[in-house]
């Protein structure tokens, strides 16, 4: 199975049509067959990166906000999304491989900025 992370800089990227890198990892029976690759993207749009989903055979997506018409294309396409995921990636892909990593995860790592009055 292969999964697709959206990333932006350590962490998942917070809008799937906004990323311009992604790390893709090929995982059988719970680990990682080789070493998971970056792919940057000269351009970027939830167009392109659901062709490349496409291109790369990638079996689960993992990002962060997901407009409703591209998640419900690519689980048309039988691809699992997991979305709402914030943290770093590194945990995220970790989780993802080992079938761990539900939607709506805050990974330990990520941070929280706040307002103080």
């Amino acid at each position: 199975m292969k999964i697709l992370i959206t990333v932006r800089g350590d962490f998942v990227a917070p809008r799937f049509d906004l990323s311009a890198e992604v790390i893709v990892a090929t995982c059988y029976d719970r680990q990682l067959l080789e070493e998971p690759r970056s792919i940057i993207l000269s351009e970027f749009s939830a167009e392109k990166m659901c062709d490349l989903v496409l291109k790369e055979n990638i079996g689960v997506v993992v990002c962060g906000a997901i407009e409703e018409k591209h998640y419900q294309f690519l689980t048309w396409k039988k691809i699992t999304v997991i979305d709402s995921v914030i943290g770093p990636h590194k945990d995220a892909m970790e989780q993802a491989v080992t079938n761990t990593l539900a939607a709506g995860t805050l990974l330990p790592g990520a941070t929280l900025s706040r307002t103080t009055s």
